[in-house]
């Protein structure tokens, strides 16, 4: 039979181009049938097959186990296929795992160097705790191995058992400092010891500062540029601890920034002084300004000279990282930055806009607005587009070579289009906010013009993207989703505050207000699109109210205040725009009342008519606040407009309307206020917030409990409603007449004869004479009472049936009374709603909810990740993901008398399981040979040979019927078989002692 092989697989998929799946299927169904092969060969070719379509996301854990069984190979070639699924498919929670123990151990100890490498680079990516305790001694050996290559792979795979593992590192760590201190070892090997240790030294810096001369020569000597970012990474962890180690290293970083020409290595430099604070620790010395312009000039060399993306973003993002430091220096490459915020790749184009906001000033803020604006001017507003990743789509190609060489990067020109592409929504937010960030900076300091800035202001209006739905994800604008934070909130706010805090400029920014909160200009000064500009109305109305007396067309500007299409607005803005309307109204009014005639008064009585009408519509809003307001001022306009109707004469306005409605809204003008202002102002003296305002409040409240007690207890009331009313006297002459007239009235039979229905009823009475639930009639003797003689012990002789009242009985309503007339608790008035509100007031988060053993506690969860079943989900746990935690508490320097793990503990327990698996394997022996027995029984022993059977001797004198009982107990022949059994096992381990000896 012919098997495809791994070259044959990939030359069908190229010649099956568009019907990939089906011939894939095909495939993994001849891979199922061969990897069950007892040829190792066919097994091995399928499982190198099943490897590569793994890497296209077809599933082979089915097949693991015979992934176990080519590792077992004794062919190399095999037994490296097998290593090579172990490692690509073997994870933590494989159940074949643990058979794969032993095969480690063997191929460990194997003299075969590449044998030995085999399961040295498998063991990183299938290591399990367990499996870390059990190949532990069985790795560190290799350590000391002769050769170079075992050396290093035995320090990686000792890193990555650590993790899984901590106490790995406790007895592993002397040798590995060893084979760092040995200034005869290959470099190799310290290279890996290097990685090592920095990455570990993130976790617990401490523990490596006694490494630091031996790395500074390292540093020195060394020309491996990959073992150099390393330790250079290294360093910049310890220097915060040991603030000498700055001076020793500033010459040699220095150095390599000067030389090198690799751009890893130059960019780890500079990287590494910036992390470590080099660059603060320096500046007294002067030797900072002289490091930073060197940065500098690399950096900007990186971003013109080399033209590569990824160079351009990693300067970028050194760039942001000095501008801290040194703001100055960092302006100075403005030009080049500039550049960058037109790059088509939007992350570089991020990275710019972050550093142009940090190294703004008075001077170039002008500029930088200006190319921002641009950007925004140039694209259009994508209305559609509510979340974009804003990612190029032009792929990062690796600008190093393989681990192997020298990474002296062959650098790749910057192939992609000048064009510039679409701006995505959220990077329109990001500029606009950065806009808004660089201009409102320490209270308007780099403003040169405010005129200028009023005018970006309004034109930032109408680049606003649309608001986003409620049902986006808000992961990249979360803050739009607060409120007072949004983006046009923020640009309204600006305008407002421009006009409160710059006196001279209140004209412009009224008519800036005054123009965009005009129903004619909408359409050109507010986004085509969408209605996320709509809270600067809030703002400008606001504006127009407060400063009316600038306002160029008062007229025009409460018709738009008024307007039908107002009233649909938020009521955010609804409240502003309420609380303008009169101060609007009443600059018209002052304005008509210097030449007030017949005219303005009707004009002026035209006008509150629609004022009026406005706020009687909001005078019902759903919203307590807009119909609180509009209720208010439409009390106050109904006065204005009676006081226009019962004006006598038209020479002058009335009072009302032009001096006492006025002075509500003037007086004090409105300063800006600090945030803090209010906690600084010291109570009076005599206030005395201590004592109550009313010393007898609590007498008052007791009082008026008293009373309310005094109340319910009237006589009327409790007679009403827990008395029973009395039943009015019966007279006993219609007592005969009004029985026999409800039976009849009630019975649906003909009458029958009276003898005839006497006898039935004395037949009846005698029948129920001893029935205990049967009332017989008052004149019985047998000493049970009816309800008719109850009512007459109680009422007198008369007793009137008739005067009896009928009472609907409701049994779910019925009241249960005590003897003493008082009203017993009902267990059914107990709601249940009570108890809900009970364990919803355990729903505070800010509570700590003890846990306790009982599951019917209540318990509360965050609204929306409940668990129904009272257990939390299981969180997915990422393939790639390692927990390290345990190394943040593993300390390298304890004391050496403490108690820690040693290799003799690990052998004793090696010891003690051996003894356990011996009585274990002791235990299987016995089981064994019972069941040998149990064979044996049927006449065949342990070896196979067949027993003859003995009668059974009677002794003398047993008498016949005592041989019968006997044998009825126990027969003969199971008794004969059992004896003959128990001699020959005898023999048989007698025959084998001897053999033995």
């Amino acid at each position: 039979m012919f098997e495809k092989s791994l070259y044959d697989l990939i030359r069908g998929l190229r010649s099956h181009k568009g019907n990939e799946s089906e011939y894939i299927q095909g495939i993994l169904k001849e891979c199922r049938t061969e990897v069950r092969s007892q040829d190792m060969d066919v097994k091995a070719t399928a499982l190198l097959k099943l490897i590569y379509l793994e890497m296209f996301g077809h599933e082979m854990s089915w097949a693991s186990f015979h992934v176990l069984e080519v590792m077992s190979s004794n062919k190399h070639l095999q037994k490296r296929v097998g290593y090579l699924g172990a490692a690509q498919t073997f994870r933590s929670d494989t159940e074949v795992l643990m058979l794969a123990t032993n095969l480690l151990k063997k191929d460990l100890s194997s003299a075969s160097i590449p044998t030995m490498s085999l399961p040295l680079i498998t063991l990183p990516h299938v290591i399990t705790s367990s499996l870390a305790l059990s190949l532990l001694t069985d790795i560190l050996p290799r350590l000391s191995h002769s050769q170079p290559v075992v050396r290093k792979k035995t320090v990686v795979t000792l890193y990555r058992l650590a993790l899984v593992y901590p106490e790995t590192l406790r007895v592993a760590w002397p040798k590995i400092k060893e084979r760092l201190m040995d200034a005869d070892e290959n470099s190799s090997v310290t290279a890996a010891v290097v990685n090592v240790v920095c990455e570990l030294g993130w976790r617990r810096p401490q523990d490596f500062l006694p490494l630091a001369p031996r790395l500074f020569e390292l540093l020195i000597e060394e020309g491996n540029n990959w073992m150099l970012i390393k330790i250079i990474k290294l360093f910049a962890t310890l220097t915060p601890l040991e603030p000498r180690l700055v001076k020793k290293l500033v010459r040699p970083l220095t150095n390599l920034i000067q030389t090198t020409e690799a751009m890893s290595l130059l960019y780890e430099c500079i990287n590494g002084i910036i992390q470590g604070g080099i660059f603060s620790a320096t500046e007294n010395a002067g030797e900072g300004d002289e490091l930073a312009a060197l940065c500098l000039g690399k950096l900007r060399g990186m971003i013109v000279v080399e033209n590569d993306p990824n160079l351009k973003y990693v300067a970028l993002l050194a760039f942001n990282k000095i501008v801290v430091s040194y703001p100055a220096l960092v302006s100075a490459q403005q030009d080049v930055i500039m550049k960058c915020l037109d790059d088509p790749d939007i992350s570089i184009r991020m990275q710019a806009l972050e550093l142009v906001s940090g190294m703004v000033s008075t001077d170039n803020v002008a500029s930088i607005v200006k190319r921002l604006m641009k950007q925004l001017r140039s694209s259009p507003i994508n209305a559609n587009e509510l979340e974009d990743d804003g990612l190029d789509s032009t792929p990062i190609e690796p600008m190093a070579d393989s681990d192997g060489e020298d990474p002296a990067e062959i650098l790749i020109e910057d192939q992609r289009t000048s064009e510039m592409p679409p701006i995505p929504n959220d990077y329109r937010r990001e500029v606009i906010a950065r806009i808004l960030d660089m201009c409102g900076q320490d209270k308007y300091s780099n403003i040169p013009d405010f005129e200028w800035y009023l005018e970006i202001l309004v034109e930032l209006i109408r680049l606003l993207p649309p608001r986003i739905s409620s049902d986006t994800d808000l992961s990249n604008s979360a803050v739009e989703s607060v409120p007072g934070t949004s983006l046009a909130e923020r640009v309204g706010f600006q305008l407002r505050d421009i006009a409160v805090r710059v006196k001279d400029l209140r004209p412009e920014a009224c008519r800036a207000a005054e123009s965009l909160i005009l129903i004619s200009n909408r359409s050109a000064l507010y986004p085509p699109v969408g209605s996320g500009a709509d809270p600067v109305l809030g703002f400008v109305s606001w504006m127009v109210g407060e400063y009316s007396e600038y306002l160029v067309s008062p007229q025009e500007t409460l018709n738009a205040l008024i307007h039908d299409s107002s009233a649909a607005l938020s009521p955010q803005i609804l409240c502003s725009y309420l609380q303008a309307i009169p101060k609007v109204f009443l600059r018209i009014a002052a304005k008509a009342s210097d030449g007030w005639s017949l005219s303005e008064r009707a004009a002026i009585s035209l006008l509150l008519a629609r004022v009026v009408e406005f706020e009687e519509t909001l005078s019902t809003h759903p919203n307590l606040d807009v119909q609180e307001r509009a209720v208010e001022y439409l009390e106050l306009f109904r006065l204005v407009t009676e006081a226009l109707s019962s004006l006598q004469s038209d020479d002058r306005a009335p009072l009302l309307l032009t001096s006492v409605i006025p002075e509500l809204f003037t007086g004090l003008e409105l300063n800006p206020v600090a945030a803090g202002a209010q906690k600084k102002i010291l109570p009076p003296e005599e206030l005395d917030l201590a004592n109550s305002i009313n010393p007898r409040l609590s007498s008052l409240l007791q009082l008026s409990r008293t009373e309310e007690d005094a109340e319910f207890d009237d006589e009327a009331f409790q007679a009403f409603y827990n008395e029973r009313e009395a039943a009015p006297p019966v007279k006993a002459q219609n007592l005969k007449a009004s029985v026999p007239k409800v039976a009849e009235q009630l019975s649906y039979q003909a009458a029958e004869d009276p003898d005839i229905s006497a006898r039935r009823k004395a037949e009846k009475r005698e029948r129920n004479r001893d029935d205990p639930f049967y009332i017989a009639q008052g004149n019985d003797d047998s000493g049970r009472s009816s309800p008719i003689d109850i009512l007459r012990g109680s009422n007198g002789k008369d007793l009137d049936l008739d005067a009896i009242p009928i009472v609907d009985l409701r049994l779910d309503e019925i009241d249960i009374r005590a003897p003493g007339g008082q009203t017993e608790p009902s267990k059914q008035k107990r709601p249940k709603a009570k108890r809900r509100v009970e364990i919803a007031a355990d729903e505070n988060f800010d509570s700590e909810i003890p846990s306790s053993g009982n599951d019917s506690a209540p318990r509360s969860y965050e609204a929306g990740h409940a668990f129904p079943s009272g257990k939390p989900p299981r969180p997915r746990k990422n393939l790639l993901q390692v927990d390290s935690s345990g190394l943040h508490q593993l300390s390298l320097i304890d004391d050496a008398n403490a108690d820690r793990f040693n290799l003799q503990r690990r052998e004793e327990e090696e010891a003690e399981m051996a003894a356990a698996l011996k009585e274990v394997e002791r235990m299987r022996l016995e089981m064994q040979r019972a069941a040998e027995r149990v064979e044996t029984a049927e006449g065949v022993d342990a070896e196979g040979t067949v027993v003859k059977r003995k009668k059974k001797r009677r002794p003398k004198g047993q008498t016949e019927d005592a041989q019968g009982g006997a044998a009825a107990e126990q027969p003969p022949e199971e008794t004969a078989v059992v004896k003959k059994k128990k001699k020959k096992k005898k023999r048989s381990e007698e025959e084998a002692m001897r053999a033995d000896t």
